[in-house]
């Protein structure tokens, strides 16, 4: 049998050796951080994750026993091949979860049994040369080890740099917890792999570690790029609120000074990273023939998001929060902004705003979207084509609207995935909130609270949303959830024209090229399938931020699996005796349909995206259905 060789823990020393060696404490720092429980820690969770998926999407044969040891808990046994090919085996301890039926593993080490029957804590190098190369062998084998190699460095830094116990109060605040909630993605083990970030970058750029940022300010030419913009905006206008009109004058007087037309340029930022490493070597003939041009810094200081590519305004919060391309790979998915989504972000969110706008029950729920008011993008077409496939997303600009201009005075938000934040000192971050309002009752305001609007969209207006634990902001006052808003939708919604309310209503959209069709076959926003559609939000709310929540609830306050399905259900039917006049909407995009189709995340990165990788998860609001709905 033919493994792919990796000695244990011998990492990437391109990453390694460009951490920051300039200060000789913090590069030891970090040594001695690869010698400390935390390096073991983090190892050990992403071979948790990577289990769970394996074992989930059924990419590899594996066995299930239970005995007295571990309290009676199942194990699960997935069996390799040495260096000598004689079969050893990893045990696991976890079980099959009521949550569509996902894996879940115990925090305890995950055991290694040698062929002499010898037991050893499992290594991510053991695992990918003896467990891994069953699945997938060769060059894409090679990329996925890599990304989880990066996650384990890149998880140790971030852990070691952050020790404090709890979070303090002013941590608490919606900018502060974009940087503090650091854990990543709960399902998929590359959860910050930054594939292209040394060390040292993800330092400087990491949102774990919240240093101040400086956008690299560019002038593109009118000629040779593209916009989208929001009908909420006027350009010049925008321009000039979000800069400063001191700083607008300042780059305006530089292209004069160039024996540039300051008109006939577009302002936009790009990432210090980006700016370096991609547009700088990929765009030089555009900065010499002054198609771009380079105008500097401006004075408002950024933050880094958890997305990574999306950065807050520090200086003035209340300003637009400002994606952009970042051509590294993170969670298995290249960062970049397609030309099409970033056209694409001002339309969809102005028709969903428009939609919402004059709906009574957006109105009494008082949830909304924070609109992408302005994308700019490089039109890629332009260039030659052997320079398109290498420059193709990687620049380009999408603001949207800041949270803090819908907050009121007395309301705070939190991400959704901050719901499931674990302190260093092992107190879940919304213990104060459970404490206070109990957990049946917390629980249940944060589902009526977001599902509502989820369900809302589809079935009053036939549109799914791809709201994941990061596209979800939970507004509260002092812990009690009041109400939602939803963001990032260049991409992040699914519709069938045919099953709109009011199709005619629905924008002209830019299509996306057959080149990002034929590397990403799932990012699609038509279909005529419905149950696509509803899939779309399955897949993002409830089988991922849902899910995360059910089981995170029954291991820290014991609230049973199956009362949070009931009580989401609940939910559920509460909208639709409210609503009869969707009725045919319950049934078009039925919620409580015994299976929905789940996208294999893990297969998908193994086996790769020339075949659309789902599988049929059990659905848990199934058991709760009622049969006049």
């Amino acid at each position: 049998m033919s493994v792919t060789n990796i000695s244990d823990h011998n990492f990437s020393t391109s990453s390694l050796s460009t951490a920051p060696a300039s200060n000789a404490s913090t590069t030891q720092r970090f040594i001695q951080a690869l010698r400390s429980d935390t390096f073991t820690q983090v190892e050990q969770r992403i071979i948790r994750q990577l289990i769970q998926a394996l074992l989930y999407e059924e990419i590899l044969p594996y066995d299930t026993h239970s005995d007295s040891v571990n309290n009676g808990e199942p194990y699960f046994i997935l069996s390799g091949k040495d260096i000598t090919d004689r079969t050893v085996q990893y045990r696991s301890v976890g079980k099959q979860m009521n949550s569509f039926g996902r894996i879940r593993l115990v925090p305890v080490p995950i055991i290694r049994v040698g062929t002499d029957g010898s037991e050893t804590t499992a290594t991510l190098a053991d695992f990918a040369n003896e467990v891994l190369s069953a699945a997938q062998q060769g060059e894409r084998l090679q990329r996925f080890i890599e990304e989880l190699e990066q996650t384990l460095l890149k998880d140790v830094q971030a852990q070691t740099s952050f020790t404090a116990p709890f979070l303090a109060d002013e941590q608490r605040r919606y900018d502060e917890l974009e940087g503090n909630l650091g854990d990543g993605h709960p399902y998929h083990p590359c959860y910050k792999s930054r594939i292209g970030f040394t060390l040292a970058d993800n330092e400087l750029y990491g949102p774990e570690f919240k240093q101040p940022l400086h956008p690299v300010w560019l002038a593109i030419a009118k000629s040779h790029s593209r916009a989208g913009q929001s009908q909420a905006i006027e350009y010049e206008a925008f321009i000039r609120q979000e800069l400063g009109e001191s700083e607008v004058a300042r780059f305006q007087a530089l292209l004069t000074s160039y024996g540039q037309q300051p008109e006939a340029y577009r302002f936009m930022p790009v990432h210090p990273w980006q700016w370096q490493q991609v547009i700088l070597p990929r765009f030089h003939q555009e900065l010499a023939n002054q198609r771009i041009v380079w105008l500097g810094e401006a004075s408002d200081v950024y933050q880094a998001q958890q997305s990574i590519r999306t950065l807050s305004n520090r200086t003035t919060p209340e300003h637009a929060y400002v994606k952009l391309s970042l051509s590294i790979t993170n969670t298995s998915t290249s960062r970049i902004m397609a030309g099409h989504t970033v056209l694409n972000g001002a339309l969809i969110t102005d028709w969903l705003h428009g939609l919402l706008e004059h709906d009574e029950y957006a109105a009494q729920q008082g949830f909304f979207v924070l609109r992408e008011v302005l994308g700019i993008t490089y039109d890629y077409e332009q260039l030659p084509e052997y320079r398109q496939a290498k420059t193709y997303g990687s620049l380009g600009t999408v603001w949207r609207e800041s949270i803090h201009g819908y907050l009121q005075p007395d309301e705070d938000a939190i991400p959704f995935n901050g719901i499931c934040y674990v302190q260093k000192n092992g107190v879940p971050l919304i213990d104060p909130w459970v404490q206070q309002f109990g957990v049946e009752e917390w629980t249940r305001r944060v589902l009526e609270a977001t599902i509502s609007p989820i369900i809302h969209m589809l079935y009053a207006h036939g549109i799914g949303m791809e709201s994941h634990g990061q596209n979800i902001i939970l507004i509260h006052r002092n812990g009690q959830p009041t109400r939602v808003a939803l963001k990032d939708f260049h991409d992040g919604v699914r519709f069938s024209v045919k099953h709109l309310t009011e199709p005619e209503k629905c924008p002209d959209l830019h299509p996306e090229p057959p080149s990002h069709a034929r590397i990403n076959r799932n990012s699609f926003i038509k279909t005529s399938n419905p149950d696509d559609v509803r899939d779309f939000s399955y897949d993002a709310f409830f089988f991922i931020a849902a899910a995360e929540l059910a089981m995170f609830l029954a291991e820290h306050y014991q609230l049973d699996e199956q009362r949070f399905w009931e009580m989401s259900a609940q939910v559920i039917h509460d909208y639709q005796r409210q609503h009869p006049q969707h009725k045919k909407r319950f049934r078009l995009f039925d919620l409580f349909a015994p299976t929905v189709q789940i996208e294999e995340l893990m297969k998908r990165r193994l086996l790769g995206d020339e075949d659309l990788h789902f599988k049929p998860g059990m659905n848990p609001l199934y058991v709760h259905r009622e049969p006049t709905c």
